[in-house]
């Protein structure tokens, strides 16, 4: 099972967001480039996950049960 994606990080600026590691910014295991990949919210803003393509994360999860 993947990783839930946080919709509003309380600080996405210290974190790589690139693959499923997470990585610190100043650690970027990877490879995946040399900077690091930045977070939707700093790219559109609070309110990204209603932008098209995101819906599925704005609806709420279901119970694995």
């Amino acid at each position: 099972m993947a990783k839930r994606f946080p919709i509003a990080p309380a600080h996405p600026e210290r974190i790589c967001w690139g693959c499923d590691l997470y990585c610190p910014a100043d650690d970027l295991r990877c490879g995946n480039g040399s900077d690091r990949t930045q977070h939707p919210i700093e790219l559109m803003g609070p309110e990204w996950f209603t932008e098209p393509g995101f819906e599925d994360l704005a609806a709420p999860a279901k119970d694995p049960a």
